[in-house]
């Protein structure tokens, strides 16, 4: 196994970590990657050289997410078929959290590994910025993908050694990067686990660089494309139906083409855009699919107006309920089935370049 741990301006603790890694797991290889921390802390990572870790360093600071990324190039290089443990360098992990960690990786069936989240259970004294930081993001997170965690914040993880190709391919160079990773084992359909670690916070969490309004926004961004995407169709509905009634004069026909037309243009953008992994599916696949849930909801929209307003709710507000719930439903569905490859049809990407990285 090898634990590798990304380290920008760090102090006495990454060392104190390294040490007590060493000490504990003498067989277990440690990598820091020092993302351009300069000259005032070269006495730091020549320490933890000295106390026979690895230490690659970036020429200057380029994000936690490269860092990964090189971390896990040299894996890939010079330990081969190792799983790869991240932990972060400020003291927020233990070593009895990271060999936990290990111990969960190492345990899993040789037919599916799934990524290990070490999860906070966020209990004790908690940074208010981070308590709710982490509960907007899991929600966030919950809404847009349908997987829940608990913590989607962690920076202790486990890889297994098959995954560092794929982990390579994933976009972002800073912090945004570990959110990214996430965001792909559910759209690609990887396994997660949690195992549960102490909630740790030195001084407050003054090190953190997390932003949550910032950082939380990025894991809605599919939502609100989707949000676009049909903000777009119903554009083009509109002004179809008016081209249209302008050059036919019927009302049907209007009707008919302007949302032909529409849902095309809903079906496209969301295919090559919102979720992109429908880009790998055949067109008329995807297409029969889209049509089939498009007549699924127009049923069930009719019947939960007719429910509601048989209940004695208004028409209004009767109408915006069955739309919030259908535009959720209709995200999820597209998400899991409309624009998803069966089983065995996924691609992977072609791994990204290396990283480069110099030793230091």
């Amino acid at each position: 196994m090898l634990v590798l741990i990304p380290s920008y301006q760090p102090d006495e603790r990454l060392v104190r970590l390294v040490a007590d890694l060493r000490g504990a797991a003498p067989d277990v290889h440690v990598l820091v990657v020092d993302d351009g921390s300069g000259p005032a802390d070269r006495a730091l990572f020549d320490a933890v050289d000295a106390l026979g870790a690895t230490v690659l360093t970036h020429p200057e600071n380029r994000g936690k997410g490269c860092a990964l990324k090189t971390g896990f190039a040299h894996a890939e290089r010079h330990h081969p078929g190792q799983d790869v443990v991240c932990a972060d360098s400020d003291g927020q992990h233990s070593v009895a959290d990271v060999l936990r960690v290990a111990a969960a990786l190492a345990a899993q069936p040789a037919g599916r590994r799934a990524c290990v989240l070490g999860a906070r259970a966020f209990s004790g004294p908690v940074p208010a910025r981070s308590a709710l930081g982490n509960r907007v993001t899991a929600w966030l997170f919950l809404l847009t993908t349908g997987v829940r965690l608990r913590d989607t914040q962690t920076g202790l993880r486990g890889y297994p050694s098959d995954l560092l190709p794929w982990l390579r391919t994933v976009r972002g160079e800073r912090f945004e990067y570990e959110l990214n990773v996430l965001l792909r084992t559910a759209a690609d359909g990887l396994p997660v686990e949690e195992v549960e670690i102490a909630t740790i916070y030195l001084e407050r969490n003054a090190s953190s660089h997390f932003r949550p309004l910032a950082d939380s926004v990025r894991v809605l961004a599919p939502l609100l494309l989707f949000s676009a995407s049909s903000l777009a169709a119903f554009a083009v509905d509109t002004l179809a139906l008016l081209a249209l009634h302008a050059a036919a004069g019927s009302l049907a026909v209007s009707v008919l083409g302007a949302r032909v037309l529409s849902a095309w243009t809903n079906f496209e953008v969301n295919r090559r855009l919102v979720f992109r992994r429908g880009r790998h599916l055949p067109a008329r696949r995807a297409a029969v699919r889209y049509a089939v849930l498009a007549g699924a909801l127009l049923g069930a929209g009719y019947l939960m107006l007719a429910l509601l307003t048989a209940l004695g709710l208004g028409l209004l507000p009767a109408k915006v309920l069955t739309d919030a719930l259908l535009y959720l439903l209709s995200f999820q569905l597209q998400r899991r089935v409309v624009f998803t490859p069966a089983p065995g049809r996924a691609t992977r990407r072609e791994p990204a370049r290396r990283a480069g990285a110099r030793s230091g």
